[in-house]
């Protein structure tokens, strides 16, 4: 008999290993990979086979075997490939392997992934019309044959009972084709011809070493905004194309998706896109493209790492630093910088990672040696960075402008405007007022799930944006019951009413979450503004990243320090890398840029030399409190977050496990180690349940997970693992 391991896809993390079951008579075709429903105590559940052999018929199990009860698809939905890419997730972020499997699935789990289907006929012999004279209707669909090949009947006004007539007489066969759908398939662009630099050539031969000995190797793309670093990885795909190899491209921001396709469409023919805006049988399309070696090219946001791509050559992770490529609202809380670094080992690869801003960590490792530094320290046709001032919003202040905008930002508008050009304004907080609070005691609204402040929004609305949760904002204060509201901050929406008062000629555009939606919500807006169909493009950290728009001559980034209020030991390079990038959307053509940068700690470094567009001194300045501090690149993270409805117990299992990990510390760990806590959460609690926090740094991760798994806190669901997190509380 046959029998298959199937891997159960049960939401606890308790349940951690396969189960066997028998494999039906009339399902002997199933192999790893197949999707299946088996019986899992009381309920049926969706589980994936892992592998299946041949046993004795008396063998003994020790239990009555079950059966499994049906399959899901039409055919195997894991490769060996994404299983094996799977495990790894599992075992590196302490995650039930059925959660890794998960992310290689394009919709919900325990779900059929259907596609579209048509049917199409074709001649199966030939005929002779004079025997159709009294069947016109036939004899049109044969002559239609003749002259085409096929048709569609989803296309074509036929009758099925002309279908069935032709059918039954063997004149025709019907075949059942799936419709792949591509939403990106009316892209067109040009391609431009152009010589490359000296920095843009050097840098594609470094790696072309690797792509032609089929070897892994990790590079940094260290190269300034407007330096060509697209295409770059344009000439490095060609090349992994030429070799039969194919290519991941990784970007950010759905945001910055389209531009990066229509520049790969200018060059190759097939090209695919994944990411979260693509409805559920979208994305089935794409990877059953992908499967069947129809798509040599998958650019995409993170999740673009789990198709059923194989042999692949490249991956590129574009704008590396960004924060965007680590998961934190859903499990496992994986990194896509990690994970691309894994996958290209895993396939023997090149990855290259790209920015004119690295993340710390990357920049130390290729400074290490561990990674190859290639370095585009010029613009293409050496055109000048743009100029950038810093404004010091105090001085605003004192001079009695009480406006979101300063005198210098409202100047280098109107000029702006008078030379027919465009800005872009980068103002990092969604809504109208960022808080809401009650003057007379203190008293902020909070979101009554999470107790973070709520943003107002010009419609009248609070909202949380944390977890959407939406509130009537209070007449009185339900702490002192005063009625001296106040509402303070600015976000985008009030950005935009001071634009239209200030500069009332001005066509005014927003670009943030609440004006994005839809599949093509941000390339619409791209779109306009590039058309300039408008004259100031204003909105979140999205404006600041990766657009290259021609007629842009001036950038101004408001609140620039702002987040260096938080307690992140990330703050100072995130507040770099938002001026640098915003800058650098300035001047990318032949008009010189100008950009203003306001703040109130103008003599922070990451102000000084984001204004003055210097990652290496900032990087010299940020190490070593770095390493003072003993925070990555230094260290790992690892983050545990403890959670019960009972406060106290929730802060002692944490003090548990801190004792534990102190008391084994001298005999399991050779490297250094350190941990903090309990602390609580920064969202202490979350609907009813207590939160509290152990931070471990480490400089041996694998041994910190041997501590954790060996404490079975990767089978509790009251305890979040989060290897490498962004935030520390």
């Amino acid at each position: 008999m046959k029998i298959a391991e199937v891997c159960v896809n049960v939401e606890t993390n308790s349940v951690q290993k396969n189960f066997t079951y028998r494999v039906p008579e009339l399902m002997k075709f199933l192999t790893a990979g197949w999707r299946v429903t088996v019986p899992f105590g009381a309920q049926t559940l969706e589980g994936f086979v892992m592998s299946v052999r041949e046993v004795d018929e008396a063998t003994d199990f020790g239990f009555v075997l079950k059966e499994i009860k049906s399959v899901f698809d039409d055919e195997a939905w894991f490769t060996a490939e994404m299983v094996g890419m799977a495990r790894w997730l599992s075992e590196f972020y302490l995650c039930p392997l059925s959660t890794a499997m998960g992310l290689f699935m394009p919709g919900r789990r325990g779900k059929k992934i259907s596609g579209r289907f048509e049917k199409v006929l074709r001649l199966a012999k030939s005929f002779e019309a004079k025997n159709f004279s009294r069947k016109p209707a036939q004899l049109r669909v044969l002559k239609l044959l003749e002259e085409r090949g096929e048709l569609s009947l989803s296309a074509e006004k036929i009758s099925a009972a002309t279908v069935n007539a032709l059918a039954a007489a063997g004149y025709v066969e019907v075949e059942r084709r799936r419709i792949l759908r591509d939403s990106y398939s009316e892209m067109k662009s040009a391609a431009r011809s152009f010589e490359l630099t000296a920095e843009q050539a050097a840098a594609i031969e470094s790696v072309e070493k690797f792509l032609a000995a089929r070897r892994f190797q990790g590079f940094l793309l260290h190269g300034v905004t407007g330096s060509g670093k697209t295409q770059v990885y344009i000439e490095l795909a060609k090349i992994t194309r030429r070799l039969g190899r194919r290519v991941i491209i990784l970007v950010p921001e759905i945001a910055l998706t389209s531009q990066i396709v229509s520049n790969f469409k200018a060059h190759f023919a097939d090209v695919a896109v994944i990411h979260s805006r693509l409805s559920v049988a979208e994305r089935s399309d794409t990877f059953h493209k992908i499967r069947g070696g129809e798509v040599g090219i998958v650019i995409g946001a993170r999740s673009a790492l789990f198709t059923p791509i194989e042999n692949v050559g490249l991956i590129v992770v574009d704008e590396e630093q960004d924060s965007s490529y680590k998961q934190n609202n859903f499990f496992p809380r994986y990194h896509g910088v990690v994970v691309a670094e894994e996958f290209a080992k895993f396939h023997e690869a090149a990855v290259v990672f790209g920015s004119a801003t690295p993340s710390v960590e990357n920049f130390y490792r290729a400074k290490c040696g561990e990674l190859i530094l290639l370095k585009m320290p010029r613009r293409v046709l050496n055109n000048p960075l743009p100029e950038v001032k810093c404004v010091d919003m105090r001085g605003e202040l004192a001079a009695k402008n009480f406006s979101v905008l300063s005198r210098a930002m409202v100047a280098l508008l109107e000029k702006t405007l008078a030379e027919k050009n465009q800005a872009i304004l980068l103002l990092n907080r969604r809504g109208w007022s960022t808080v809401v609070m009650c003057r007379a005691c203190g008293e902020v609204a909070r979101c009554p799930d999470c107790g973070l402040p709520m943003t107002y929004h010009a419609d009248g609305r609070l909202l949380c944006h944390h977890c959407e949760v939406e509130a009537e904002p209070p007449e009185v204060c339900p702490n002192c019951g005063s009625r001296r509201i106040k509402f303070l901050g600015t976000g985008t929406e009030k950005l935009e009413r001071a634009l239209k008062i200030l500069l009332p000629t001005a066509r005014v555009l927003r670009m943030d979450r609440d004006s994005t939606g839809g599949k093509f919500g941000h390339q619409k807006i791209l779109d306009a503004f590039a058309a300039h169909e408008f004259d100031i493009l204003f909105g979140t950290q999205m404006v600041a990243k990766g657009h290259d728009i021609s007629g842009v001559t001036a950038v101004g980034v408001l609140s620039a320090d702002a987040a260096l209020s938080f307690a992140n030991f990330r703050a100072a390079e995130q507040c770099f890398a938002l001026i640098t990038q915003a800058a650098g959307r300035a001047g990318r053509a032949d008009l010189p840029g100008k950009v203003i940068v306001q703040a109130y700690d103008v003599s922070s470094a990451a102000i000084r030399f984001g204004c003055a567009q210097d990652y290496e001194k900032f990087f010299a300045s940020e190490l070593p409190q770095r390493e003072s501090a003993f925070f990555p690149p230094f260290c790992r993270l690892v983050k545990l977050t403890f959670m019960h409805t009972d406060e106290t117990k929730a802060k002692d299992f944490a003090k548990k496990i801190r004792a534990a990990f102190l008391s084994e510390l001298p005999k399991n760990f050779s490297a250094r180690q350190k941990i903090f806590g309990p602390i609580p959460a920064a969202i202490s609690n979350l609907r009813g349940v207590y939160r509290f926090v152990l931070l471990i740094k480490t400089e041996d991760l694998l041994s910190v997970r041997n501590f954790l798994r060996a404490h079975d806190l990767h089978k509790r669901d009251d305890v979040l693992i989060d290897i490498d997190p962004l935030t520390t509380d």
